[in-house]
């Protein structure tokens, strides 16, 4: 709907300048009103409002007929140029190709469809009882929880102080043998 409000307004143009230069062109009084587009004139000229308008509704601006039919009037005035091909005056305006592309870049692939759930995961009681920490008493729970963290840090700062260690490279030093 707003694509459509805007190409309309296109075919009108700022305070009216193209629908007015529509119909100096192609003699014909044209009347735009909601989603109607009325035309009066002779039938050649209405054949070039019926282009325009179809042409503007399909996304191609109207100035560029505009420009075709001025150019065509320039040549019917010359005696010389009547009745030759005016392909050569025609300006030949070239599609800008858009993206047609609706979709995202990456589409995530949709596993096979299976009637059945997924299996249930485990609940902390049943990691607990496989692992046979449920029996254990709550000072001991603790006290793995502990362990388990400090061994953690030990690991990350380790892993830490090799990166440091990494990126620092010692200057070379100036020995008396050297000099």
């Amino acid at each position: 709907l707003d694509r459509f409000v805007k190409r309309r307004q296109r075919l009108i143009g700022p305070n009216g300048s193209t629908l007015k230069s529509i119909e100096l062109l192609t003699q014909c009084y044209v009347l735009v009103q909601g989603n109607t587009v009325a035309a009066i004139g002779p039938y050649h000229g209405l054949k070039h409002v019926r282009k325009i308008v179809i042409d503007t509704m399909n996304n191609v601006h109207p100035i560029y007929n505009i420009k075709t039919l001025m150019i065509k009037r320039e040549l019917m005035k010359d005696p010389k140029l009547r009745n030759e091909n005016w392909e050569r005056f025609l300006p030949k305006f070239e599609h800008k190709n858009l993206s047609k592309r609706k979709q995202p870049h990456k589409k995530k692939k949709k596993a096979p469809y299976t009637p059945f759930p997924p299996p249930q995961p485990l609940s902390k009681i049943d990691k607990e009882l496989e692992s046979g920490e449920y029996f254990l008493k709550e000072k001991e729970k603790k006290a793995k929880k502990v362990a388990e963290r400090k061994e953690k840090e030990i690991a990350s700062k380790a892993k830490q102080k090799e990166k440091r260690e990494k990126s620092f490279k010692p200057p070379k030093e100036k020995t008396k043998s050297n000099q």
